[in-house]
């Protein structure tokens, strides 16, 4: 069903930026604002195949990078409780929190207080920006929240069948008499009874309990799976964003001083976002299906965006009011997402991950490795 929306989401922002740059192309007038020259039809022609290019270099990228991890469950250290997965995990989320800052919010900024927008509306007092930012953040927030206890809620009061419930409540009503009946400790004589005793204690081993049978799996685990689950579908909604928008605006480029740059850049742009988002996939254990329309659906969207682009290349105007407004605000929101995802949602948990707070050295590496993963995606922002 996120698929289906995150689909539908795609084609709507596809269709707004359409339907935007032709009402206003047929309007505009032929000055810096406007659709501009005709381009040469030399020009024409290898910007073509520049962009035939681009389709398959970004899609082989895209799926190099989201499937690395997902085949490096079969590599013992690739595994997601290895120090390598963390490595690479914090590599792509300092990739990740590069786009949303040093590739994504500038340019919305810049489109939303383009020279082309109406002089006499509030897009030059106000930055919208700014709050687009904060609205996808906030948003993502809410979605995020929600949805783990939507869905725990879901688990523990339904499950498989009544008899979740039942293994629910046996354990927990046996872990309570054994707590009431257990004498004081005094001493090591009931050493025994102390983890019992602590384990009654935690309010949430309770709850997780029911998740645990609706589920299946250790208990820690498949807490964080579904939390992982979360992670990755919102962090997919927010990168098909902004890949529509990057495809089609190269799809519509017909400049092949401007396209050449892109296609490398963006290549690895794909490359390098695919794998924080692979590295989520694995660590929410879907089905064998749903990794593969996950997987799917990121490496075509950008694709299908430069299709979509070359097809309205001959009446996009990106320089027009209304796509600037829209892409502007798209940008804006997508970038807040994906901010709020790397720094919450990949970053902070990992890096309070008690086994990387316990040594020095995988705490120092993943410091580092995102360091580097956002210095990369930083660079690539000279040329994309």
């Amino acid at each position: 069903m996120t698929k289906l929306r995150a689909l539908l989401l795609a084609a709507a922002v596809a269709l707004l930026l359409v339907a935007a740059a032709r009402a206003d192309d047929d309007a505009g007038a032929a000055d810096e604002c406007g659709a501009g020259g005709e381009a040469a039809q030399a020009d024409r022609a290898r910007a073509k195949s520049l962009k035939i290019a681009a389709f398959f270099s970004i899609l082989v990228c895209g799926a190099l990078g989201c499937l690395l991890p997902v085949l490096g469950r079969r590599v013992p250290a690739l595994r997601p409780d290895g120090d390598v997965f963390f490595l690479i995990k914090a590599f792509a989320a300092g990739v990740i929190l590069a786009t949303g800052f040093i590739h994504i919010l500038p340019d919305a900024f810049e489109k939303l207080t383009s020279e082309c927008l109406p002089a006499g509306g509030p897009w030059q007092d106000f930055p919208f920006a700014g709050l687009g930012a904060m609205v996808g953040a906030i948003g993502t927030l809410i979605v995020d929240t929600v949805a783990t206890g939507y869905f725990t809620r879901l688990h523990l009061k339904k499950g498989p069948g009544a008899e979740v419930v039942a293994v629910a409540a046996a354990p927990t009503a046996a872990v309570a008499d054994v707590e009431k009946q257990a004498p004081p400790h005094d001493g090591g004589e009931h050493e025994g009874h102390v983890p019992v005793h602590t384990h009654a204690t935690h309010g949430h081993a309770h709850g997780s309990t029911a998740l645990v049978a609706a589920v299946g799996g250790g208990e820690d685990d498949k807490e964080h799976t579904l939390r992982h689950r979360v992670i990755s579908q919102v962090l997919e909604l927010g990168i098909v964003v902004h890949s529509v928008i990057i495809g089609i605006s190269l799809g519509a480029s017909e400049d092949p001083s401007t396209i050449k740059p892109l296609v490398v850049a963006l290549s690895f742009h794909q490359m390098f976002e695919g794998m924080g988002l692979g590295g989520c996939i694995v660590q929410a254990k879907f089905k064998a299906r749903s990794i593969v329309t996950m997987v799917l659906f990121f490496c075509l969207t950008t694709p299908v965006g430069i299709l979509i682009g070359i097809g309205i290349s001959s009446g996009y105007n990106e320089n027009s009011p209304t796509a600037l407004i829209v892409e502007g605000l798209l940008n804006s929101v997508a970038a807040g997402i994906l901010v709020y995802m790397a720094l919450v949602d990949l970053l902070a948990e990992d890096f309070m991950n008690p086994r990387v707070q316990s040594r020095g050295k995988l705490q120092l590496g993943i410091n580092v490795s995102m360091l580097v993963g956002a210095g990369l995606m930083s660079m690539l922002a000279k040329w994309a």
